[in-house]
This record gives structure tokens, C-alpha cells and sequence, in this order.
């Protein structure tokens, strides 16, 4: 029988894993994972990235030698790897799932299709996510989603037949010559990890998840958790959506459901429904890793790149509070709930002025639940260069009062401003001297002074944003724009580019 090949990439799981189950009902199996080189030199790349993977691979090893696999492990370049194995081994099949990655995965799998049809290996890939390929238009992805989503678990794999060959073992991040340390706060990964935090957030945790997801003080317990393992595939996307109908089922057959429950799940169902929405962008539209994705707003910030508040920016070295802790938790976590990302960027973009890549790629290397798709897509969003989107100019001032009142989050990253009285946590530059020297904290001597005023750099960003946004060619742009991206579950007129032009939240966020 001809050896089938399972290439492990971002899908570190046994369960509900097409590939692996029809490659089990074929033959003998050889189960592949690949250090790529390529990949590991990326700008995006972390040593916190390879710690969880090594984790994930550590479980996936065990996983599989309960069902009679062995996963090899090897370090090169694709295809060349594939070039050495099929030497070795003559597999004849390559049983992957897709993938939507950043622009290298995207150069590599060119060329291992390309490998495949000159050596006249048939090469087999999955969907995993709600992520359709290809995808001639918008309408009608909801129900794609849905239909994936909806449909029954893939089946364990069947006994294996090992295919011996040998391999490298798991690497550390330094001998792989991956940039920086491990996150000594961060997730770790594994499917174990993963079915663990699922069922505690629709069984425990997640029972105010909507009320509390906003906020850096309770999100690290009401949010799912699960983006990293989402990101490297520990667990699959409808796994999660299959074990989210089956305990909202039981709580609508409760005579009386525990408040908060259903409106929470609820919630998270579109917070799934959207992670494959922003994926989606990326997999129609790899350029938007590096392009803007309304080209109007081409030269509008690339000849103005300020390293120094770039520095300030990544140090959180701002002198606004809010900011500043969530970098420094980032350093050391790899994770911030959604809407500090969204300030994160919205800042960097608006109020520094900053292109976004830059500081998306530095995001990049900070999260361990990296995932380019929602990525890049979401930067573009917060920078205001989608041409479709409501520009969000967050307030962080705003944000400390109205997502850490009490200081809690503020005080655990900031100790510089631990005798800060709270009442003067969201802005301490404007303590008196003498406050500064009650709190201990002496603005531009232990804490920075804001580095921008708020009120004129909003200002300023928002007259630049508007005065291309209503230009004929923008608006005509973003049309185009919306027809290729733009959601299609609310309205046209509430979602169209016509309805944003003009929208912007800086006051209320």
C-alpha cells in the first residue's frame, strides 16, 4: 500500500482532523511536522510563538502514539523536505488542511503544489474553519460558515500504521535562531489545554463574558482564551461551535437559565463568526499583509514614520496609562483582550501617526495568538485605511475610567504609579508638583509625560482621514471595496462605505 503523508501545520490535533482520518483508511501514515526556515526568519516571527507550538507537538506526539502514530519532526525548507521524505519513503498522497497565513506560508504553498504535480503526488487539502477557497463573492458566506460549522466532527483517525523515518525532535527557539525570549506569562499550548479552557468558559467562566470582555481587569477570565489555540489549531473551529450549540441547548432546556448565560454565548458565536470574517479578507486579498487595502490612502503616513514615538510606543513609554500597561502586559503575557488591541493600534495609527505595519508586525511578535488573517485585517481597520470602516479614535483616558475605574489592571503594570490617587490614574501629568510628590511619581522624571496632546492629535488625524475619505476617488474605491469585503449580515445602508464616510467614535470611545 502507498504511504500517505499528513503534513502538520497550524492544526496541532488529533480530533476532528480530516486529513489525518482518510489518510488512516489508506495506508500506512507518515505524520510530518516541519520546522520551515522560511518561516522562523520572519519579520513577524517570536521565540514565544515556538514555545507554544513545541507544547502543542509535545501532546500532538503522545496523541498519536495512542493511535499507533509517530510524528516526525524535521527542520528545512518546502518542498525540500518533502524532496528528502519522498526519497525515503515514495509516499504517494499529501493530506494537509488549508491554510491562511502571512505571505510566506502563502510563497510556500505555491511551491509545494507546484512540487506535488511535477512529481505526480496528489496532493489533498481541508477546509478547518469557516475561511471558503476560493471565494468568487460575498454573498452568501454566512451560510458557507454556517454549513461548516453545523456539520458532524471528522471521525477519529483508525488504528495508524506508523511510517518510520527519522527526525529532529522538538527544538528550542534558540537553537532555531527564533528572536527573542519565551513570555513567562503566557498560555501554554497543547489540545489538552485547549478542551480544558473550552469547557470551563461555557461551563464556568464565560457566564459574563459579555459585560466583561472589554475590560483588561476581568477579560483574562471571562474571554474564552482559546485564540492561540484557535491560531495553531489545538482545536478546531467547529469543534468550539459544536460544544457552543450543545450548552446553549442545555441552558434553553432549563426552566430557568442562569442570567448572563445565553446573551454571553450568544455574543461569543459572533465573536467566532467574526474571526473567520477578518481571515476571509486576507485569503481573497494576501497583498493586504503589505497594502493598504483602499489604495487612496497610499503616502499617507509612510513618509512621516516617527521612530521615536515608535520606541516610546513599544516600551510603553507613552505617558498615557492605559496604553503603557498594555504593552508591558503584552511583553510578558502575549495576550490583551480585543478592545486594547483595537486602542493599541487605533493609537499608533491616530495619535502617533504611525503606519501601520510597522507596528502590526511588532504586535505580531508580541501575541501568542498571532493569527495573520485576523491580524493585518484588524490593523488596516483601526488605522482607518480599509476606506469602508467607521474610523474609531479611542480616548485612552476614556478607556481607564470606563474599563479600570479602581486602577486595578493600571497598578499591576505600572508600579511607577502605585501611589497614584485614583482620581488622577487616567491622566497623572495633571497632578500638581506636590501631588507628584505625595504619589511618589514626578511626571517626566519617574513617569513620562504624554507624548502627544490627545485633543490635537485626534484633531489633526481626523482632518487628514476625512479630506481623503470624501474625495470622489475614495469614495468610488471603497464601494469596490465593499462589495469584495464589507459584511454582508447587517444592511447594505448600515454597512456601507456611504454610511461610514462620515462616522467616527473618538468622543464615545
Amino acid at each position: 500500500m502507498t504511504t500517505q503523508l499528513v503534513w502538520f501545520k497550524r492544526d496541532l490535533r488529533v480530533t476532528d482532523h480530516m486529513p489525518l482520518r482518510r489518510a488512516s483508511q489508506l495506508g500506512p501514515v507518515l505524520c510530518l511536522y516541519v520546522y520551515e526556515d522560511d518561516l522562523l526568519a520572519g519579520e513577524d516571527a517570536h521565540a514565544c510563538h515556538v514555545t507554544f507550538v513545541n507544547e502543542s507537538l509535545a501532546v500532538l506526539r503522545e496523541e498519536l502514539k495512542q493511535h499507533g502514530g509517530r510524528l516526525v519532526i524535521r527542520r528545512g525548507r518546502m518542498p525540500d523536505v518533502l524532496d528528502e521524505l519522498h526519497e525515503e519513503t515514495r509516499f504517494g498522497t499529501i493530506w494537509a488542511h488549508e491554510e491562511t497565513g502571512n505571505g510566506l506560508s502563502y510563497a510556500r504553498d505555491r511551491r509545494v503544489r507546484a512540487w506535488a504535480k511535477r512529481k505526480g503526488v496528489i496532493f489533498h487539502e481541508f477546509f478547518q474553519n469557516g475561511v471558503v477557497r476560493p471565494l468568487k463573492r460575498r454573498d452568501g458566506w454566512s451560510r458557507h460558515w454556517n454549513e461548516r460549522m453545523t456539520a458532524p466532527l471528522a471521525k477519529p483517525p483508525r488504528p495508524i500504521e506508523a511510517v518510520d523515518a527519522p527526525g529532529c525532535g522538538i527544538l528550542a527557539p534558540a537553537e532555531l535562531g527564533v528572536a527573542g525570549e519565551p513570555r513567562i506569562g503566557a498560555q501554554p499550548g497543547g489540545s489538552h489545554e485547549a478542551q480544558s479552557l473550552l469547557r470551563s468558559f461555557l461551563y464556568e467562566r464565560g457566564r459574563h463574558y459579555r459585560k466583561e470582555m472589554s475590560s483588561p481587569v476581568t477579560a483574562w477570565d471571562s474571554c474564552s482564551r482559546l485564540s492561540p489555540h484557535l491560531a495553531y489549531g489545538t482545536i478546531s473551529m467547529r469543534a468550539i461551535a459544536t460544544a457552543l450549540r450543545e450548552r446553549q441547548a442545555e441552558l434553553r432546556d432549563m426552566a430557568k437559565p442562569p442570567t448572563g448565560w445565553l446573551a454571553s454565548l450568544k455574543s461569543y458565536e459572533g465573536r467566532l463568526h467574526w474571526h473567520c470574517h477578518f481571515m476571509q479578507k486576507l485569503e481573497d486579498e494576501p497583498r493586504l499583509e503589505f497594502e493598504n487595502m483602499a489604495r487612496s490612502y497610499d503616502g499617507m503616513r509612510e513618509e512621516e514614520f516617527d521612530p521615536a514615538r515608535f520606541d516610546a510606543w513599544c516600551a510603553g513609554q507613552t505617558g498615557f496609562p492605559m496604553v503603557d500597561a498594555c504593552m508591558r502586559a503584552l511583553e510578558e503575557t502575549g495576550w490583551i483582550n480585543f478592545r486594547m488591541r483595537a486602542m493599541l493600534m487605533s493609537f499608533a495609527s491616530y495619535h502617533l501617526w504611525l503606519h501601520w505595519r510597522p507596528t502590526a508586525l511588532h504586535l505580531a511578535r508580541l501575541f501568542v495568538d498571532y493569527e495573520p488573517g485576523v491580524h493585518y485585517s484588524q490593523a488596516q481597520m483601526q488605522s482607518g485605511v480599509t476606506g469602508i470602516n467607521a474610523t474609531r479614535m479611542y480616548s485612552p483616558a476614556k478607556q481607564v475610567l470606563d474599563q479600570d475605574p479602581e486602577g486595578r489592571f493600571l497598578r499591576t503594570w505600572l508600579p511607577e504609579l502605585a501611589g497614584v490617587p485614583t482620581e488622577h490614574l487616567a491622566e497623572p501629568h495633571r497632578m500638581t508638583r506636590s501631588e507628584q510628590e505625595a504619589a511618589d511619581c514626578r511626571i517626566g522624571v519617574d513617569y513620562p509625560a504624554p507624548i502627544v496632546d490627545h485633543k490635537a492629535a485626534v484633531g489633526q488625524a481626523r482632518r487628514r482621514i476625512s479630506a481623503i475619505r470624501s474625495t470622489e476617488s475614495a469614495r468610488a474605491e471603497a464601494e469596490q471595496i465593499f462589495l469584495r469585503h464589507g459584511s454582508r449580515k447587517r444592511t447594505a445602508r448600515a454597512s456601507s462605505p456611504k454610511a461610514a464616510k462620515t462616522r467616527t467614535r473618538s468622543k464615545r470611545e
